[in-house]
Order: structure tokens, then sequence, then C-alpha cells
């Protein structure tokens, strides 16, 4: 052998010793580091769902709820803010009456925005 030779095998050697020391190091202090990097990221996601799924949840079934239990005669504001009064519900519209003379608009169900506390319970009392 030359002596370059038997140098870069005495380097191989070395580094192989060298790697191997370090591949054990990296496995026992990799599963602290891992774990150090999963605990902030499950925090994040239990902090997103208590501040930010978990509410926006609970809205949408409050709105889903009241779109299902609309009835006739229901006093109602949509989206874009027309207050009217409840006439028909068909599969996803609703036909409601709105101003004095009782004009007959045609809305989806879903742009219904709340339903109004006030119904109307006999003919003579005017809401509109």
């Amino acid at each position: 052998m030359t002596f370059y030779s038997q140098m870069l095998t005495g380097l191989a050697d070395a580094a192989g010793a060298a790697g191997a020391a370090t591949d054990a190091t990296v496995a026992a202090g990799g599963t602290g580091e891992l774990l150090g990097m999963i605990i902030p990221m499950v925090l994040m996601f239990v902090v997103f769902y208590f501040l930010l799924i978990r509410p926006q949840r609970k809205k949408d079934k409050k709105v889903k709820d009241m779109l299902a239990n609309l009835k006739v005669g229901d006093r109602i504001c949509t989206i874009g803010g027309v207050y009217g009064t409840i006439l028909a519900i068909k599969d996803d519209t609703i036909e409601m009456s709105v101003g004095r003379d009782n004009v007959k608009l045609v809305f989806a169900r879903w742009a219904i925005r709340n339903v109004e506390e006030v119904t109307v319970e006999n003919d003579s009392e005017a809401l509109n």
C-alpha cells in the first residue's frame, strides 16, 4: 500500500468510529428532541380547537337549528337586512311578506339571518 492509501484508510476508519458514536448520541437524545418538538404542536392544536374550532361548530349548529325550526308567521331578518313575515316555506325557499303593501318576496332558506322575537298572532296586528 502506498502512503496515501494508508492515510485514506485510516481517515475512513476514524470517521466510521466517530459516526457510530454520533449515531448512538442522536438515538439517545433524538427522542427528547422529538418530544420537545411534538408537545408544543399538540398544545397549539388544543388551543386552536378550544378558541376557534369548537365555538364555530356551536355557532353553526345553532344557525342550522334556527333554519330547521322556521315556521309560517315567524318574523325574520335576512342577511341583506330585509325584515318580513314568513308566508310559505318550500324546500329551500321561503316566501315572505314585506312592507305595508305586503309585497311578496322569495328568499333562499340560507339567506335568513335570524328570527325576531315578535310573531304575528292575529290579523289586526300590524308589524310592517
